[in-house]
């Protein structure tokens, strides 16, 4: 079953059980997809594609979270991390940041990066290994400090 087809039975069973934050949490995800489908950017809409959308949708709602407690909404802020936990349930286990690390380390070995000059030979070995497993502010945050 493919990830698309289990955010769409996920979806029907949220709303059969009446779980109205699960059920549009989903339904603002397959949305998504959906618009990827009909912008025809995407003919073929595979599991990778389902992962960068959650993915997308998960970074959004943090960039949400960190406004919403700029100016002191808690009521937004715990509906908002409800929703990210439930999208977090379909993408693939995130990456700790000692992995991370882990991988620049590998990936600077492998190209042969040494300085700050190196850091866009470096991301663009480190982004694909890290991509849907990890949050990219994060990647190129820790591939700097490697690097200084």
């Amino acid at each position: 079953m493919s990830l698309k087809e289990l955010l769409q039975n996920d979806w029907k069973a949220a709303v059969k059980a009446k779980d109205k934050v699960r059920a549009t949490t989903l339904s603002m995800a397959r949305a998504a997809i959906l618009q990827l489908e009909k912008s025809g950017n995407c003919p073929q809409v595979d599991d990778n594609s389902v992962i960068e959308i959650i993915a997308r949708e998960v970074k959004q709602r943090r960039e949400s979270v960190e406004e919403f407690v700029k100016g002191n909404r808690q009521d937004l802020i715990e509906a908002t991390q409800q929703e990210i936990e439930i999208l977090l349930e379909y993408l693939p286990k995130q990456l700790t940041q000692q992995e991370i690390v882990e991988v620049i380390r590998e990936s600077a070995i492998e190209v042969g990066a040494s300085s700050a000059k190196d850091m866009g030979k470096l991301m663009s070995v480190v982004v694909p290994k890290t991509k849907g497993k990890a949050d990219g502010k994060l990647v190129s945050k820790l591939v700097r400090e490697y690097l200084n």
